[in-house]
Order: C-alpha cells, then structure tokens, then sequence
C-alpha cells in the first residue's frame, strides 16, 4: 500500500513554551514522498534503496503497534528544510492504517505522527500542512488555511541539524520571541510574497542564512522576485520569478492522500 504526503517550507515558527509544538506560517508544496509499506516480520526502513534508520517513521509504526517493511520515495531533499521526514513519516501512518486495517482516524494518525516528529527531534508541526494542504498560519489566535496559486521556486544548498537546532535552548529563545512578533504583524490572510518578505526579516535577525542562501536570495531580488530561508534548511524558496531558481513546483491544495 502506498500513500503521499507533500513537502512543507516553513516560513515563519515560534516553539511553544512546552517545546513539543509551534505557531508559524506554513505551505505544503506538490513535490513530497511517497510511502510503500509492506508486511514484515521486522520493521525495516528503504531509503534510495539502502536500508536507513528514519526515526519518526520507525517510532510511528511503533506507536501503531505493527512491524513493516517501508520503501521511501522522495523528491525532495532530506534534512534540508522540506519537512521530509514529516511527510515520510505521515505517508507511512496512513499506508500501515490501510494495510493493517486498523481503523485509526485521520485526527488521529496526524496526531501519531506528530508525537513520533516530535520524539525524535525532527519537527514541531510539519504534519498538520502536510494533511491539510495550502497556506496554513497559526499566530496563537487559532489555525486558519487558504489556497494560494503562485509558483514556487527553490534551491538547496544542504541540511541543517534540525534536533541540534531545537535542542538549542538560547537559539530557540530567540526563536520564539523574534517569531512571535513577525505572526503577530502579519495580516489576517497574508499573500505569499508577503509571509515570504517577513520570513527573510525573520530569517535575518535570528543570523541564520549562509553566504550562499544571501547571495541566492539577492538574486531573485534583482529579477524582481522575494525569497527567503526554509526552516530549517540551508534552502532558498522564491515566489514572483521563473526560472531563476532550478526546481519549481507549486502549493498543494489536497494533502497527503492514499494511493
């Protein structure tokens, strides 16, 4: 049985104080991983073709109590800003519902899925776009979702240690108090250059770009575009251009689904 689920950039976040979620700005994208899970006397995980350990994806097998065989297509980058193991690990908890029959909820393997995000240290709320597709904002007043139609543009230079990141304590201070504040200016229902604008103030005052991700980001900016810095990804995502940036893809309006 397999299932997709679509990448996410994160734009904007600000951790919770209990540290096991976030407020932010968020979209799934087209581009994302699809999950083939098979029965097995032994969980294993394929990557690539080479067998990996994946632990969201492991530990939400576990949390379902079932042991498989799990073969991971992906067309994004892992460990670079795209939410890959989110959606991984979300394509997999609907595929084993299927292939087991057990009869879970979709509330409720999102939530399985998120606990397994958050127990291994890869994310704070990646799954919740990754089901519901769009733009999804939450500034602490509630989650609220649209569909914007703009293209996307990316690039990705490499990852960035997403558990060393939330383990930080100092950077996620900084992170959720500078964060905090851009949620709270932004509109409403804000356009997508416009949460794109405010993440690269957001991205900037928290020093987090590279060389490479200021230089990219000026040169959208120069063919008229905004772009700014996936969290956490040395990734440059880009709207109001074509053709500057080498992969392009577009919102996805569906969320993960079964297929």
């Amino acid at each position: 049985m397999k299932a997709f689920a679509p990448g996410s950039v994160t734009a904007v976040f600000a951790p919770t104080e209990s540290g096991d979620e976030s407020r932010g700005v968020s979209m799934a994208i087209e581009d994302g991983i699809v999950s083939d899970v098979q029965t097995a006397g032994r969980t294993e995980v394929v990557l690539g073709g080479d067998s990996t350990n994946f632990e969201p994806v492991e530990g939400v097998l576990a949390e379902l109590d079932v042991t498989a065989r799990v073969e991971l297509d992906a067309d994004i980058p892992i460990g670079c800003g795209f939410g890959a193991s989110g959606a991984a690990t979300l394509a997999t908890a609907l595929a084993a519902n299927e292939v087991f029959e057990l009869g879970h909820s979709r509330d409720e393997l999102v939530g399985f899925s998120h606990v397994a995000e958050v127990e291994a240290g890869t994310g704070l709320g990646d799954v919740f776009i990754q089901s519901a597709g769009g733009l999804l904002m939450d500034d602490g007043s509630g989650r609220r979702r649209w569909k914007p139609t703009d293209a996307v543009e990316y690039v990705s230079f490499g990852g960035v240690s997403t558990s060393e990141a939330l383990g930080d304590d100092e950077l996620m201070g900084r992170v959720r108090s500078v964060g905090g504040r851009i949620l709270t200016s932004l509109p409403d229902n804000p356009s997508l250059e416009r949460v794109t604008r405010d993440a690269w103030e957001f991205a900037r005052e928290l020093e987090l770009p590279t060389g490479r991700v200021r230089e990219t980001v000026l040169e959208v900016e120069a063919e008229g575009g905004v772009a700014s810095m996936a969290m956490l990804g040395e990734t440059v995502f880009a709207v109001g251009v074509d053709g500057v940036l080498p992969n392009r893809t577009t919102v996805s309006h569906h969320g993960a689904h079964r297929l």
